[in-house]
């Protein structure tokens, strides 16, 4: 049942994109402002399972004389969920207001009987990161938590994205730096609760084992506009599904849908 619920959660807060190079590039003016709040609702079938909250703060932090946002998002489990097994995530991340890159990242997890805290921080020329338990080389210069990954995602400049190309971003979790691949899928008009919005649609590599079916993919589907906000996430599981949906989305930068100049 544990196994279910992270993957919920990672559903909703690690679902990211970006090319693999040494330097991934980025759009020079964020896509986000300080005021943004984005909230998700996660079902497994039918039944809501969780909901997650993502805001965009403002930050009185400076690292190297260079201000911050702070990111924070809180994801706890819904419903009938809740009776059974009781999560409640609670994330942070202090990331730089030109490169976008984190300079500080805290978690506060409570899952059931299991709890955790994180503490960590990125040293992005020497290719580090520093948490509770150790140092933690990284394998190139832009390393990111869980929360600056989907930040980061967002801003990435997609002009050269082509159809079928894959990609991967390079993350600490767990006391581990790991890769993601994700595949470009092209773009589909999709309804959700805010209406009918153009998404570019990507496929985030994810391993068979005891949760996913050996054919199963996971697929991700973020707003073709301004904001380049996720809107909905869909998996096939070994018993059901889980979808995540986007259901409230406030302070955006740029109205819903509506295109500019980097958009696909």
């Amino acid at each position: 049942m544990r196994k279910l619920y992270i993957l919920i959660l990672s559903i909703l807060f690690t679902v990211s994109v970006s090319k693999g190079q040494s330097a991934l590039p980025y759009l020079k003016e964020p896509t986000f402002k300080e005021g943004e709040k984005l909230t998700y609702k996660l079902r497994y079938g039918f039944m809501s399972a969780a909901t997650g909250i993502l805001t965009v703060n403002k930050s009185s932090l400076k690292f190297s004389g260079n201000d911050t946002f702070h990111l924070n998002a809180v994801g706890e489990t819904s419903g009938a969920f809740s009776i059974f097994y009781t999560v409640k995530n609670k994330y942070d991340s202090y990331i730089d207001g030109d490169t976008y890159l984190p300079h500080l990242y805290t978690e506060d997890i409570r899952e059931g009987s299991y709890t955790r805290k994180e503490y960590a921080t990125f040293d992005h020329r020497n290719k580090f990161v520093k948490g509770r338990k150790g140092t933690f080389k990284t394998p190139v210069l832009q390393t990111f938590d869980l929360l600056s990954a989907y930040y980061f995602a967002r801003n990435l400049d997609l002009s050269s994205l082509k159809k079928g190309e894959s990609f991967k971003i390079s993350y600490f979790l767990n006391d581990e730096v790991e890769q993601l691949g994700i595949t470009y899928e092209g773009i589909e008009k999709i309804k959700t609760s805010l209406g009918t919005v153009e998404c570019i649609k990507f496929s985030p590599e994810i391993k068979p084992g005891r949760i996913f079916k050996k054919n199963s993919k996971l697929y991700l589907w973020v707003t073709n506009d301004g904001n380049r906000i996720p809107v909905r996430a869909h998996v096939e599981i070994l018993i059901g599904s889980v979808t995540m949906e986007l259901t409230e989305a406030k302070g955006l930068k740029h109205e819903l849908g509506k295109k500019v100049s980097y958009s696909k």
